[in-house]
């Protein structure tokens, strides 16, 4: 192998095309490189940073969830209660209105006792006017004898 001027005139071109390729395409290249590696570390880092606020906004709402069961809980507590309240009162002014009726019914049967004791007297009054004029045989006067007949009344 014998070293000419063709040998030595590629290695010329040869090194001139490293020095191109090293002084204006290999930037452009490294420059592009580096960005694409930039924007996929910043897509990671969006990533990690969407995940981890997707974890805290599953925790609120979590959260929120929690608290809903908790009020809608405690409302339905409140509802009963208010229902058994409700009920409780009805039960109290039922008893009271049947006690009053109750107490009606007693003063009304009451009035008719005395009514029908009333009338019983009077009846008996008679009997023992017309039982003491067929025993007499002789005519009473009731006017004349009419306060000897409420005393006796009164009595009975």
């Amino acid at each position: 192998m014998s070293i000419n001027a063709t040998l030595i005139a590629q290695l010329i071109v040869f090194l001139i095309l490293v020095w191109f390729t090293m002084k204006f395409i290999w930037p452009p290249i490294v420059k592009a490189l580096d960005e694409r590696a930039q924007k996929i570390a910043d897509g990671l880092s969006a990533a990690d940073k969407a995940k981890s606020e997707l974890a805290a906004a599953n925790k609120r709402v979590e959260e929120q969830l929690s608290a809903a069961r908790n009020d809608s809980a405690q409302r339905l507590a409140d509802a009963e209660r208010l229902a058994q309240s409700m009920v409780e009162e009805a039960k109290t002014r039922a008893s009271e209105e049947g006690a009053k009726i109750v107490a009606a019914a007693k003063a009304e049967a009451e009035q008719e006792s005395i009514k029908a004791r009333e009338a019983l007297r009077e009846q008996v009054a008679a009997l023992a006017v017309k039982g003491a004029e067929a025993i007499l045989r002789k005519e009473v006067n009731a006017g004349v004898h009419a306060d000897l007949l409420n005393r006796l009344k009164a009595e009975l």
